[in-house]
């Protein structure tokens, strides 16, 4: 099949080349993430797909209902745009699949187009995400409104290196819609400036403590505590000052406070109504809107990522045993809360979730009589012994009844020698203990919930190519509608 303007073997190629640099850009943001689209170039063009890694399959009802059997998708006026001003673009907002973040859009270069990668389940917010996807959309329907011949596959490019303009467009929509766009904050220097920061040690020292930036208009709404003079207020771009200047708020509910351009002061804990806070947390730190979560960083460099494990796989599990909803909360809750102390304050450890009729002894540091975890004190001490060599034994009574303990097992096939003692004994522990749940937390934030001896996933794993090796396809073939 032919188009009016291109070849279906440039399309093709335009096409793997954006999704592959999507691809990878998310998966560095967000972890392993898939994308897709589906789109048509010209009016009265059927919809084509291109899926490589099967993102979409499980929504075909739903893409059925929405493009084969509903044409209200066609009723987008574009063809009023002239071809060549490929950035007049009526958006398609997020479709709000179960699972997916999807973004698309309408123009004269490309009829129809929408984007789709993963919703992480522990994501801070789908906004940096949605603004990638929207830039998606600007960069093909600009590839698709310049000739074949000067395709240069800079988009893939663009996008695999897009995370921290997803940040700052992000922001700044938040910012034009709160405060308007006679704003003062140059968001790219207050996020350049972040990471500069989290990477400046003192004195060995990882950073932490709070900066905000706050709009000048809004500085009145602050509670100064100390001002510097306007001669001596470091610039935002000496991080090294900056770095030494966040120890007076280190562990304090005080803040530095930045105009955008310079440090002015430090204030109490009470916000202005709107403002960018750089949450500094030794190795890693977060961005917010006030309360709101946008995003993490590490490493000098953004993610998604809340750093918390949501244990979602657990919950499975626990569903599938006859216990009370009551307990079954409660036990849910206490390995919640273990879990989180492990990644808050960066160490590893494991935990036996033993959910056996009969109690049988793990070896190891018995308790007697075992603890309650339900009550705040004894918690407190189990995440505590936590930190000891060994699993901690809990029982679904609630009770801590042993730590330090070892797991044995005999060789299995699966195990990792990469991922190191905790999860390989994890397996053969529960590969010989099919009712105990086994999570190991590692000391650099991975969370395996680990089941009769696999890893429990939420979602299958896959393994990303350097490029995409599916071509496009009716969507109707696809769906097997024809």
């Amino acid at each position: 099949m032919k188009t009016k303007h291109h070849s279906q073997s440039f399309i093709g190629r335009c096409i793997l080349d954006t999704l592959a640099g999507l691809r990878e850009g998310l998966s560095r943001f967000s972890g392993n993430s898939r994308s897709a689209v589906i789109f048509c170039l010209n009016p009265g063009d059927p919809l084509l797909i291109c899926d490589p890694q099967n993102l979409l399959r499980g929504y075909e009802p739903k893409l059925k209902d929405l493009y084969i059997d509903n044409q209200s998708w066609r009723d987008e006026d574009c063809q009023r745009y002239d071809r060549k001003l490929y950035n007049r673009i009526a958006p398609v907002e997020n479709l709000q699949l179960d699972g997916l973040i999807s973004y698309g859009g309408c123009s004269g270069a490309v009829y129809y187009q929408v984007w789709f990668t993963e919703h992480h389940p522990n994501m801070c917010s789908i906004g940096p995400t949605e603004r990638w996807l929207e830039h998606t959309v600007l960069r093909f329907s600009h590839d698709m409104a310049n000739e074949s011949r000067l395709y240069t596959g800079i988009s893939g490019s663009f996008l695999r290196e897009y995370t921290t303009h997803a940040v700052r467009d992000y922001i700044v929509d938040q910012v034009n819609l709160r405060l308007g766009i006679d704003t003062h904050v140059r968001i790219y220097q207050a996020l350049e400036s972040v990471l500069g920061i989290s990477k400046t040690p003192e004195e060995g020292a990882v950073p932490h403590g709070e900066l905000i930036f706050v709009e000048p208009r809004l500085l009145h709404q602050l509670n100064m505590i100390a001002e510097f003079s306007s001669e001596q207020q470091p610039q935002l771009n000496h991080h090294k000052h900056i770095r030494k200047l966040l120890l007076s708020v280190e562990h304090s509910n005080n803040k530095l406070v930045s105009n955008g351009t310079r440090i002015l002061g430090v204030c109490d804990q009470h916000l202005p109504e709107f403002c960018l806070v750089a949450d500094f947390q030794g190795k890693l730190g977060y961005l917010r809107l006030n309360d709101d979560l946008v995003c993490s960083f590490e490493d000098g460099s953004f993610n998604s990522t809340t750093h918390r494990a949501k244990l979602f796989e657990v919950e499975e599990i626990l569903l599938d045993y006859d216990l009370d909803t009551s307990v079954r909360n409660s036990l849910f809750q206490v390995v919640s809360a273990l879990v989180h102390n492990a990644e808050t304050n960066g160490f590893g450890c494991t935990l036996v979730v033993d959910l056996e009729d009969d109690y049988t002894g793990i070896s190891g540091q018995l308790l007697t009589p075992p603890i309650d975890l339900q009550q705040p004190e004894s918690l407190a001490l189990a995440a505590g012994l936590s930190r000891t060599d060994g699993a901690l034994h809990i029982r679904a009574d609630q009770y801590l009844h042993a730590f330090a303990c070892l797991l044995d097992g005999l060789s299995i096939p699966g195990e990792d020698r990469a991922r190191g003692a905790r999860y390989n004994s994890a397996l053969r522990f529960t590969a010989i203990r099919n009712n105990s749940i086994v999570i190991v937390v590692s000391s650099d934030r991975p969370v395996s919930v680990i089941y009769r001896g696999v890893e429990a996933r939420k979602r299958h794993p896959f393994t990303p190519a350097d490029f995409c090796s599916l071509s496009t396809e009716l969507l109707s073939t696809w769906l097997g509608s024809d």
